[in-house]
């Protein structure tokens, strides 16, 4: 994955969140569980590094707001 840039993370309550999966179906409902509490950006693909299992996904929060209805 890229390197986390500076201004997702510039500001008291905004976050970036990695999540670590068996598979992009698990990867996927953890961002749905994230965007249940609190706005986020969401990811559309999960990445694999080759010679690792599983997939990788990266979301980021935004603490001071309401997640989208």
């Amino acid at each position: 994955m890229k390197p986390i840039n500076d201004g997702h993370v510039a500001k008291p309550g905004l976050a970036v969140v990695e999540v670590a999966a068996a598979d992009d179906e698990t990867a996927f409902a953890i961002q749905e569980l994230l965007a249940t509490q609190w706005a986020i950006a969401p990811a559309d693909r999960t990445t694999h590094e080759p010679g690792e299992s599983g997939v990788r996904l990266r979301c980021y929060l935004d603490l001071r707001q309401q997640p989208e209805a």
